[in-house]
């Protein structure tokens, strides 16, 4: 921020990547820019809920568990940008995509491995009953 002007870009692989200087002062892709407020509270009662939630299930699985601590660094780093400036500062510029942070990254890749969490760890426990899951059982 003080080497770099708003909008200053640096190349750094041809015309695929760069380092640019953007102040975002909306949600992701400058989305609700504006909405302080609204994009304060609302993170910041997500991120009190996320923390919520992982306290009360520690003994989850270890994918949960990383997923969840992924969304709320990134989600804390970007509040405290919001709160300390009134904007997020965003870098990596890949041209065809918005620019983004690390925060952003972290929060990406969270919610990418909650998805995987959900869809390959988080079975639903059959109960052990020794009858079989016959159709209409267990209506």
């Amino acid at each position: 921020r003080k080497t770099m002007y708003v909008g200053e870009s640096i190349s750094v692989i041809g015309k695929f990547f760069a380092i640019t200087y953007v102040q975002n002062r909306g949600a992701a892709f400058n989305l609700f820019t504006g909405k302080g407020i609204f994009l304060t509270v609302v993170p910041f009662v997500a991120l009190l809920a996320a923390i919520w939630y992982m306290e009360r299930h520690k003994s989850a699985h270890f994918t949960l568990c990383f997923a969840l601590q992924l969304i709320i660094a990134g989600g804390f780093a970007n509040l405290i940008d919001r709160v300390a400036l009134g904007y997020v500062t965003d870098m990596f510029d890949f041209r065809i995509w918005p620019v983004f942070n690390i925060a952003d990254i972290c929060i990406c890749v969270g919610c990418a491995i909650l998805v995987l969490y959900i869809f390959v760890f988080d079975k639903p426990q059959q109960k052990s009953t020794g009858a079989k899951n016959e159709p209409g059982k267990n209506i």
